[in-house]
């Protein structure tokens, strides 16, 4: 077993990484913003009632627009990361 500063002298001795997997992006974003979303409902009745304080809702509304951003990222830099 090769030691631990033999390899950080020597990084060209190390294996290779693996390949990166090709996924879909926008599945993960979406299911997500869908969860964000359901959060934000939830939290909202609980805020009408007073249960919880409106910035928690809030925060879940910043959720799903920080999910639109990442689904305007994903469309640009679909060829980059997939390969399509």
């Amino acid at each position: 077993m090769r030691s631990l500063v033999a390899l950080v002298r020597h990084p060209e001795r190390r294996r290779p990484g693996p390949a990166p997997l090709k996924v879909d992006l926008r599945v993960t974003i979406l299911v997500g913003m869908a969860i964000w979303a359901v959060a934000m409902v939830v939290t909202g009745v609980l805020a009408a009632v007073d249960v919880v304080a409106w910035r928690v809702p809030t925060v879940c509304a910043a959720g799903l627009g920080l999910g639109v951003v990442a689904l305007a990222w994903e469309r640009k830099h679909r060829i980059e990361y997939r390969g399509d």
